[in-house]
């Protein structure tokens, strides 16, 4: 079969217009065939995210839902958002600690940074290098964090995966660093952007370990 009457078969079996091949392999992510619907799901989970880490401390727990929610959607499971408020609920206690010592963290950071920049601390370009670093690594933690949470597995045990899960693929890590400054910049440049933001933040931590070079490896 040539390229182009593959394609016209694979496009006849997705829009339901023409036979479903025998001989055609399952589909990955069997959600994800419509680009629209996928689309208006991470939009919904940006807006679900945004609503629930409203507190700020309760975006660890907030990120963990919209995650999950989306990887049954991606999957084609079940995935009505009574699913989703279940996960906030079995997330939100030890999702609260978790928010809070990222919240102090980043203050912490924040400060060290603004007296780097001030000159009242010597060596002030090295503090706010690091002071950036340790923004960067926070972010990295907390989105991997979200990522390997479950009602089974806990917070405590998403947090004990995370350096194994980093040093096993530094690339990865790298694609979640950027989508959280993607998400920051946006956000900077326009508040209401947030929401579409962090949708975009949940499907990256969702899709980033599933990227075929990593699924190679």
């Amino acid at each position: 079969m040539s390229r182009a009457s593959e394609r016209a078969a694979r496009h006849a079996e997705r829009s339901g217009s023409g036979p479903v091949r025998s001989d055609a392999p399952p589909a990955r992510f069997p959600g994800a065939t419509s680009a629209f619907a996928l689309l208006g799901e991470v939009l919904l989970v940006g807006v679900l995210v945004a609503i629930v880490s409203i507190p700020v401390v309760t975006l660890p727990a907030a990120l963990a839902a919209g995650v999950r929610h989306l990887r049954r959607f991606l999957k084609a499971e079940h995935s009505p958002l009574g699913l989703f408020w279940a996960d906030v609920r079995a997330g939100i206690l030890g999702g609260i600690g978790v928010g809070a010592a990222s919240v102090v963290l980043v203050l912490v950071l924040l400060l060290d940074i603004d007296l780097a920049g001030s000159g009242a601390l010597p060596g002030g370009p090295v503090v706010a290098a690091v002071g950036w670093i340790g923004l960067a690594a926070l972010a990295l933690a907390l989105f991997t964090a979200a990522g390997l949470w479950s009602p089974q597995r806990g917070w405590l045990g998403a947090l004990r995966l995370v350096p194994r899960t980093v040093v096993a693929d530094p690339v990865g890590a790298a694609y979640l660093v950027a989508a959280g400054v993607f998400a920051v910049v946006v956000t900077w440049q326009l508040l209401p952007l947030i929401v579409p933001a962090l949708g975009c933040v949940a499907l990256a931590i969702v899709a980033v370990p599933e990227r075929p070079r990593r699924v190679r490896a």
